[in-house]
C-alpha cells in the first residue's frame, strides 16, 4: 500500500507489535520510525507526553493550540487512560502498556503501538498503526497518517534530543 512505510527497516517490519493482538486481519498495516540521539528513558518522557497533545501539525489537529514543548514529569499511563487531547477534546484510549518498552493506544478505529528500543547510544522510537477497515478509502487513509505520524515522530524526536543535550 502506498504511504505504509517510512523511516523503518524490513526487519522492524517483521517484529511483532502489541497493536497486533487487537486486530487480528488488518486490511490497513503502517510502519513508522525515527532514531533519535537520546537515550530510552528521554524518549519514553516524550512518548507518555502525547497524552497532553498531538505533536503533529498543531494548526491542525490541535486547533492552533501548541503542543507543549516543556518536559512535563508525567506519569507512565496505565489501561483506560486518554490516548491524546486533540480538536479540543480527549481522543483514543490507552489499551496496552509496558512502561519504557511501548505505549499501545485504540483511536478511531485504529490500534497503534509506540515501540521505543535502546540501540547504543541511540534510540529507535517506531509506530505502527494497525486497522480492519473494509473502506476503499485505506490508501487514502495511510497516506494521512504518513504525512501527521512523519511529523509527530520528528517533533518528539527533535524534543528528546534538546531534553538529552540539556541534561
Amino acid at each position: 500500500m502506498i504511504g505504509d512505510r517510512w523511516g523503518v527497516t524490513d526487519a522492524e517490519t517483521r517484529e511483532p507489535y502489541p497493536c497486533d493482538d487487537f486486530v487480528k486481519s488488518p486490511s490497513l498495516v503502517a510502519w513508522r520510525g525515527v532514531t533519535v540521539d537520546a537515550s530510552p528513558d528521554v524518549v519514553w518522557a516524550r512518548v507518555k507526553q502525547v497524552r497532553l497533545a498531538p505533536y503533529s501539525y498543531d494548526l491542525i489537529d490541535n486547533l492552533g493550540r501548541h503542543s507543549p514543548p516543556e518536559r512535563r514529569d508525567l506519569p507512565d499511563p496505565v489501561v483506560g487512560d486518554r490516548f491524546t487531547r486533540a480538536f479540543g477534546r480527549d481522543q483514543g484510549t490507552v489499551v496496552a502498556i509496558e512502561p519504557g518498552v511501548h505505549l499501545t493506544a485504540q483511536i478511531m478505529g485504529a490500534h497503534m503501538s509506540y515501540a521505543v528500543r535502546g540501540h547504543g547510544s541511540q534510540t529507535r522510537l517506531l509506530l505502527k498503526v494497525t486497522a480492519a477497515t473494509r473502506s476503499l478509502l485505506a490508501p487514502a487513509l495511510c497516506l494521512g497518517d504518513l504525512v501527521m505520524a512523519r511529523k509527530q515522530l520528528l517533533r518528539l524526536a527533535a524534543l528528546a534530543e534538546a531534553d538529552e543535550r540539556a541534561g
